[in-house]
């Protein structure tokens, strides 16, 4: 219907945003992927930890593998990642380095979820946007621009996909540590930093956007698309290297506060998942 109406108006489109069928089920299925992949690389049947870690710079990975603190997970069968286990408060979760942007985090989520995950914890780096903002500094991510593709193959055309309103609400309460730097705000998540231009960060800028970074919109569709949770955090650590020593993240690559923001969201979400 969609297309017939461009045609009619004469207003022209692009395949990201036809033919996508957003109730029908898809043919290739995670769990499919997983039982071949557990064939071919011979990995036993089994289940990841119930939250997972997503650590697209792998900085939080690298200091726990310098700490001997993180193990190889025997269970997750995937042929382009390795997923570790370490403990934290109490807690055992996962970890996986260097999923970096939408669509491979999605791929990650959607095998993940499949696996036994029940919460994603995606801790992004992020460039800024607002000029107020303090760097390092940490946004909790409720909405999302659109602003890659795919999202658009699990929800239809909208500027903006949201966190889940459970988390939401669930994250209103939270109080975390002062000197972690939390804020509550909007991003921008793009396929191609390399093509933020000044005219896009001041329409960014105008949308009252915070920062700019890779991975949300993407996986707050997914979860919204499949009623799965997934919470993002913006690290915003710089300003797209228009200056000279940018990109600092603090202590130890930022892993440190990094993981106590990690504890403190799952000291949260054990209220309500156990």
């Amino acid at each position: 219907m969609r297309e017939l109406i461009n045609r009619v108006l004469g207003i022209k489109s692009a395949p990201i945003l036809e033919a996508k069928y957003y109730k029908q089920r898809s043919v290739f299925k995670p769990k499919n992927l997983l039982r071949e992949a557990r064939r071919q690389l011979g990995v036993s049947l089994g289940s990841v930890p119930d939250f997972v870690v997503l650590d697209p710079d792998g900085d939080i990975l690298d200091y726990l593998a310098k700490a001997d603190e993180a193990t190889l997970n025997p269970f997750w069968a995937c042929y382009h990642t390795k997923l570790y286990e370490f403990k934290l408060g109490g807690s055992k979760l996962g970890i996986i380095g260097r999923a970096v942007g939408g669509s491979f985090a999605v791929l990650l989520a959607e095998q993940l979820f499949a696996s036994g995950c029940k919460l994603i914890i995606n801790i992004t780096s992020a460039g800024k946007i607002e000029d107020n903002l303090k760097t390092p500094s940490y946004i909790l991510v409720d909405k999302a621009l659109r602003d890659e593709g795919t999202s658009h193959h699990y929800l239809p055309p909208a500027d903006f996909v949201s966190i889940r309103s459970e988390l939401r609400s669930l994250f209103s309460l939270v109080s975390h540590r002062k000197e972690l730097r939390v804020r509550v705000g909007s991003v921008w998540t793009t396929d191609a930093p390399y093509r933020e231009t000044a005219g896009a960060i001041e329409s960014a800028k105008r949308r009252g956007l915070l920062a700019v970074e890779m991975e949300t919109a993407s996986l707050y569709a997914f979860a919204e698309a499949t009623s799965n949770f997934v919470v993002s955090f913006a690290l915003v650590t710089n300003e797209m290297a228009q200056k000279e020593e940018d990109f600092e993240k603090g202590v130890s690559g930022g892993a440190i506060n990094a993981l106590e923001l990690i504890e403190e969201t799952v000291g949260v979400l054990k209220k309500v998942f156990y």
